[in-house]
This record gives structure tokens, C-alpha cells and sequence, in this order.
């Protein structure tokens, strides 16, 4: 009996990293669904949910830089965001109704005393809109139903909180933050601790592991690349209400990044061509050279400045465990 064959992946086998810059107002999950459709690519995902009342940075692999999504998943973020006192929400930001109101307003002097508070390893309650899951069900889902819950602390780290900018109602804050990290508690419990409350009115996400502002993409930009490389129709396929098709993806895979630029605190394993292959067929590689490590829990290899593989080193050698453009 002949075995059957799986479907073909529809869509191109593009790999990399597009480093969107999100619009407010777009959900994470319609943000990949875009990039997906774009680059009519076979997979895509991204590397931390944004809000969609947040702005800035939304990592999304496409085909194999999925592989690589855990090491930014883990990485350092950075956020900009504006606070207004006064008012406490629901929701800890614009989208909620208010919960507690002040006349109160902080000084500079009064923020700088307390922003100590709110680095290091500190002690968080998520906020009751939060993807957090409670008993199965997500909080944000339970909060709109109107459910009465507790979401427990948890211990996360704000590497860095700075003071970008003071007026009478709002004060726009940076933080470097780790993984779980909500900016939104940040805002309600220095809005508590002040004893004039507050939200965020603003959020802007800069920094996602290795990538920054740089990297960044606008929708805009994308769309443009899209549309120059669209067919041309004739007036006949006009008329019929046919659409023209990307047919020249060029312009688009400008802005793909290399999977391995999100590898950048694993040790790289150079390769020949020859060695290449072999990881490539799932076989180790004798690594040589006096700074080569007889052992390494994750590391990755690269050939012809491409990402091969990502693996440890054990007993002097490179051991793949998942292969980029291969088995794997």
C-alpha cells in the first residue's frame, strides 16, 4: 500500500523575523494574521502579545524563525508609558471604567521618593483584564462576565524604572522589564502608593530581546512593498473584479531578519559547507580550536552566514537538535 502524503504548505517558504511596529487598536493575534496574509508565508507567530490599546514593537517569525521564538519570548523589554493620575480603572488603563477618584496630584519629588519600590524583584497582582488564567479561563474573560476572583501576586523584575517626563497630570515613564512583567500594575499601584491613583493612557513597547527601535516596520511600509510588487491587470480583469496578486515579494523580504539575530546571548558555532551538511542530516560536528567549549548547553550553528541549527555542545561536539532549512 502506498503511504499518503501530507498536504503541501500553501504559501512561500519565507523565513525570518519581521519586526512590526503595531498600530493601537490592533489585536496581536490580527497583527500576525497580516503579516501572514502579506508574505503569503506557510507559518508565522509572534514573540509576546502586545494590548491592543498598546503601540510599538511585535516580533513575528515567519517558517523556521518560529523555532526561535522561546529566546526573545525570555529577553529583555522595554516600554514607554504614560500614566495620568487621578483616576484608577478597571481595567488599569483608558479601556475601563473609573473604580476610584482623587483630587490629589504628585509632585517630582514625591514619584522619585517611591520609583525605588518598583525595581529589582518586586511583588505584582496582574490585572483582573489580563491573559493570566484562572481556573482554566482567562481573566480578562471572567472580568467581562463580571466575575468576582483574586489573581494571586507573583514576583517579577523591572530592571529600570526612569522619570522620562513630569507635568501636572500625567508623567511618562521608561522601564526595562522581564518576562511577565505587567507595566499596567506598575502604573494602578504607584497611583495607590502616591494615594491620588492612576492609569496608563499610553503604552509603547521599543525594545524585545535583541531588536530595537531600528528594527522596527510600519504596517504602512509593508503594504507599500506589497503593492510594488502586485501584477498588473488588464482592463478585461479589472472589470471582471479580479484582484491583483504580490508576485514580486523582493520589496517585503527587505525587512526579514535573520533568525539568528534572536540567538544573541547563545554561543555561535561556525561551520564549513561540509560540516553544514552533516548537521543538517541531524549528525554532530567535532568542534576544533583552543576557544571552542567542550560543552554548552544551547548554542547554534551558522554556514555561509545562515542559521543551520540550534543545539548544545557536548563533549567537545555540536550536537543539533532542531535544523533550519532541513530535517527538524
Amino acid at each position: 500500500m502506498t503511504p499518503r502524503r501530507g498536504k503541501k504548505p500553501k504559501g512561500r517558504p519565507v523565513s525570518g523575523w519581521v519586526i512590526f511596529d503595531k498600530p493601537r487598536g490592533m489585536g496581536s493575534t490580527e497583527a500576525v494574521s497580516k503579516i501572514k496574509w502579506l508574505y503569503f508565508a506557510q507559518k508565522a507567530g509572534h514573540a509576546g502579545t502586545l494590548d491592543p490599546l498598546a503601540s510599538g514593537m511585535l516580533p513575528i517569525a515567519l517558517g523556521d524563525a518560529t523555532k526561535t521564538v522561546p529566546y526573545v519570548m525570555d529577553g529583555r523589554k522595554v516600554y514607554q508609558f504614560t500614566v495620568k493620575w487621578g483616576v484608577e480603572t478597571t481595567t488599569d488603563d483608558t479601556e475601563g471604567t473609573a473604580v476610584n477618584v482623587s483630587d490629589a496630584r504628585p509632585s517630582r519629588a514625591d514619584v522619585d521618593a517611591i520609583m525605588a519600590r518598583y525595581t529589582g524583584e518586586i511583588s505584582q497582582v496582574p490585572p483582573q483584564f489580563s491573559a493570566i488564567k484562572i481556573d482554566g479561563n482567562r481573566a480578562y474573560d471572567l472580568a467581562r462576565e463580571g466575575e468576582v476572583f483574586e489573581i494571586a501576586a507573583r514576583t517579577v523584575t523591572v530592571h529600570s524604572l526612569d522619570l522620562v517626563e513630569m507635568a501636572e497630570d500625567t508623567t511618562v515613564f521608561e522601564a526595562e522589564c522581564g518576562k511577565g512583567t505587567y507595566v499596567r500594575s506598575i502604573a494602578r499601584d504607584m497611583g495607590r502608593d502616591l494615594g491620588c491613583f492612576g492609569h496608563i493612557v499610553d503604552l509603547r513597547r521599543i525594545v524585545v530581546g535583541s531588536f530595537d527601535e531600528e528594527d522596527m516596520v510600519t504596517l504602512a511600509d509593508l503594504e507599500m512593498a506589497a503593492d510594488e510588487g502586485r501584477e498588473t491587470l488588464t482592463e478585461e480583469e479589472v472589470e471582471a473584479g479580479a484582484k491583483p496578486r504580490v508576485v514580486d515579494f523582493s520589496g517585503l523580504d527587505e525587512y526579514v531578519l535573520d533568525p539568528a539575530l534572536a540567538l544573541g546571548d547563545l554561543y555561535e558555532v561556525p561551520l564549513t559547507d561540509e560540516q553544514a551538511g552533516r548537521v543538517r542530516s541531524g549528525n554532530p560536528v567535532l568542534l576544533r580550536g583552543r576557544d571552542a567549549p567542550a560543552s554548552c548547553e544551547e548554542a547554534y550553528a551558522t554556514g555561509g552566514g545562515r542559521l543551520v541549527a540550534l543545539g548544545a555542545v557536548e563533549e567537545g561536539e555540536f550536537r543539533p537538535k532542531r535544523v533550519f532549512g532541513g530535517r527538524g
